[in-house]
């Protein structure tokens, strides 16, 4: 990444407001999930962006956390049918696992972006 930087701009308000990481005013989603190809304000090219597998990760082990320790304080305390359990934890299942999804894959690529985050590469000892 060889673009010029503006101002310093906070990569955890961006990320997480879904901004663009250099400039804070153009969206980086144009969708759900899906990055734009660039910010409609400053013209920053989001092809650096690869967020990959990180965010789902993140929310699965906190998505994860939250529901099965719920699920097992339920279960211990009152035993309730299978069915109920179905119905209470399904609905709290998607709720906690799509809801910061969008957030953190905006936290990350912000985060790529401001420590200018590049693909790991190998050298040879003999400088090859």
């Amino acid at each position: 990444m060889t673009e010029q930087r503006a101002a310093p701009v906070s990569p955890f308000i961006t990320g997480l407001a879904g901004r663009c990481p250099r400039c804070g005013k153009g969206h980086m989603f144009k969708g759900f999930l899906t990055v734009r190809t660039n910010c409609e304000a400053c013209g920053l090219d989001y092809s650096f962006a690869d967020a990959g597998d990180g965010p789902a990760i993140f929310v699965i082990l906190i998505a994860g956390f939250i529901v099965v320790g719920a699920a097992l304080l339920v279960e211990v305390m009152y035993q309730p049918p299978f069915w109920l359990h179905a119905l209470l934890w399904g609905p709290l299942i998607l709720i906690v696992t799509l809801a910061p999804l969008r957030l953190l894959k905006g936290l990350l690529i912000a985060l790529q972006y401001h420590h200018d985050a590049a693909p790991g590469r190998l050298e040879r000892g003999d400088g090859t």
